[in-house]
């Protein structure tokens, strides 16, 4: 008499429900369990098993990615046949305790990374002119530390020129659970961006007041999670942007860009001065476009030699400790082409030695040990 065929056993609701903990929400980055996500699960004798899916809103742009990280997940329960997940709406009030799970009861939005106890680290990416390639800096530091693992943030604070989301490659849209701000995410870094809420190439015309709302809520609305790193792209020069940031977040350190070129050191060493006004932390100077290398090996400096170490010995006179120049970055066509493709080159070519310097900037930056030490204290002697 052949054997006979075993029956395999339908999963427990329970085994379900602790493969759903391991399921992430992909903008809050928290279980879907913890999150009050999960409606409902059934299974069936044969296992089949059901689903359903909060989201939080309608339209929700990550309804896709949650779907099949559900999936996925219960698919691997031992007995589950057939995975079906249906997905729903949250109520106003579900929203409501979910922002306050995530951000207190506190109706007023409050900034983070202003907190005493804060362990972020904040840096502003400056320049005294535009065009020395500030931006391309910031994206490629920051996709260069989440490839380390660390969990960062950039806020494009560049309100007139915004560029961050098309380097980064995403064209994506924040969700809005209530008062909060979900930001994309892209290469491991969530950005959040101007652009993102106009529409086409539409320009912003804002004076200061305007300019320090938007930055108050890119920093105190958008739930950001738990940063190790947050970048803030800043706008040229010494403007309303960069006297807000020093007002909303104090402990943010400064970084500044400059080219080799003589004019744009002298411009550039103005904007790190503003250090001496803001009684900010200034840690040190970038120099772009350092030389071009060439086939036979050499280097040739279309833009002068010398700028951005002029800017660091000036900074340290002016502001009594030591600036040092954190690195020079070779002139680099796939900078930019890699920047319009949307994938940074510290993703797209480890071997560039532009690539290589920015590396090892950004690993210079994530391993820094905190201190006191030349950081401007709000006090004076009597």
């Amino acid at each position: 008499m052949p054997p006979v065929a075993s029956i395999p056993t339908a999963p427990s609701v329970d085994a379900v429900r602790t493969a759903l903990d391991g399921v992430h929400d992909p903008e809050i980055n928290r279980p879907i369990t913890e999150l009050g996500m999960v409606k409902d699960v059934t299974v069936t004798p044969d296992g089949t098993v059901a689903v359903a899916v909060w989201l939080t809103v309608a339209g929700c742009p990550m309804r896709e990615t949650i779907t099949s990280r559900v999936s996925n997940a219960v698919r691997a329960v031992p007995g589950v046949r057939d995975v079906r997940v249906q997905l729903d709406v949250m109520s106003d009030a579900q929203r409501t305790a979910l922002r306050r799970q995530l951000r207190g009861t506190m109706e007023e939005p409050r900034i983070p990374f202003a907190e005493p106890g804060s362990l972020t680290r904040v840096y502003c990416v400056a320049s005294g002119k535009g065009g020395v390639g500030k931006s391309s800096v910031t994206v490629n530091l920051a996709a260069a530390m989440a490839g380390r693992g660390l969990s960062v943030g950039v806020v494009d604070a560049d309100i007139y020129g915004h560029s961050v989301p098309g380097m980064l490659g995403t064209t994506a849209r924040p969700t809005q659970v209530e008062k909060m701000i979900m930001p994309p995410t892209a290469h491991g870094v969530k950005v959040i961006s101007i652009g993102m809420f106009t529409k086409d190439n539409t320009p912003v015309v804002w004076r200061g007041p305007m300019l320090h709302r938007a930055l108050q809520q890119f920093l105190a609305d958008v739930f950001w999670g738990d940063l190790d790193v947050l970048l803030l792209d800043l706008p040229p020069g010494t403007g309303d942007i960069a006297i807000s940031v020093a007002q909303l977040i104090p402990n943010a350190e400064l970084i500044v860009v400059t080219t080799p070129q003589r004019a744009a050191a002298d411009v550039a060493q103005r904007a790190g001065s503003i250090a001496l006004q803001t009684r900010q932390r200034l840690i040190g100077v970038v120099e772009n476009m350092s030389w071009l290398e060439m086939p036979d090996g050499s280097r040739n400096y279309l833009f002068g030699s010398g700028g951005g170490q002029a800017v660091a010995e000036a900074l340290t006179r002016s502001l009594g400790s030591e600036i040092p120049l954190l690195g020079q970055v070779p002139l680099d066509p796939r900078l930019r082409e890699t920047g319009d493709a949307g994938t940074p080159l510290v993703l797209a070519d480890h071997s560039s030695p532009a690539s290589i310097v920015l590396r090892g900037i950004a690993e210079r930056l994530a391993t820094r040990s905190r201190g006191l030490a030349g950081k401007l204290l709000s006090v004076s002697p009597r």
